[in-house]
């Protein structure tokens, strides 16, 4: 179990620490309205993935009781995915704008719940669970939905607090982000070597 939970926790921060669409909303709000508008949107970010490890859990639980064959596929699948997802960001730009401005303010109940349906909705976060998850269970025999929360939590645990660290840090990462072109090529680069690691992983 520790075997795989050490690494997976590894590639969750990694991952999450990659500047993308969830971090940059996390830095305009917290830009724009303060700290705590910041607090947040990062827990109702962090919040949705609940929703996206129940579906995977149900779903992947009943595949592999019924098919341990389509698992693999899925496995394989998945690993496919990610090697894709590192050409994606192979491709893409390394400089990372952050938008001019701020977006409206919001209630703080409203915030939150915009968190969460922006996770929930987001089509590409469902697929890479589903790519992400599986090569981490530890025992494919006995309490696979348990396995799944026990990841979908570590998962969204580190997120919440790596997207709070944005939201206090707002300023300064926000700063580093538009004035270092170096700093974020070392993330582009972080990235593809993360999606293709997880994906060798997941294979083996």
């Amino acid at each position: 179990m520790i075997e795989q939970l050490i690494p997976f926790i590894t590639a969750s921060v990694l991952l999450t620490l990659a500047p993308g669409p969830d971090i940059i909303y996390v830095l305009i709000q917290s830009l724009g309205h303060g700290k705590k508008s910041g607090l947040i949107t990062a827990l109702g970010l962090a919040s949705g993935i609940l929703v996206h490890t129940t579906l995977i859990a149900f779903g992947v639980a009943l595949i592999i009781k019924e098919s341990p064959e389509v698992f693999n596929v899925i496995k394989g699948g998945g690993a496919l995915y990610l090697f894709f997802l590192a050409y994606q960001s192979y491709k893409s730009e390394a400089f990372l704008q952050i938008p001019a401005g701020s977006t409206p303010k919001k209630k703080s109940v409203r915030l939150f719940v915009r968190g969460v349906i922006m996770n929930i909705i987001n089509p590409k976060v469902i697929i890479f669970f589903l790519a992400f998850f599986p090569g981490f269970l530890w025992n494919k025999e006995e309490q696979v939905v348990c396995q799944f929360y026990i990841l979908g939590g570590l998962f969204l645990t580190q997120a919440f607090m790596i997207f709070s660290m944005v939201a206090l840090l707002a300023g300064s990462i926000s700063s580093k982000i538009q004035q270092n072109k170096r700093l974020n090529t070392l993330f582009k680069w972080m990235q593809v070597l993360v999606y293709i690691g997880i994906g060798v992983f997941v294979l083996l």
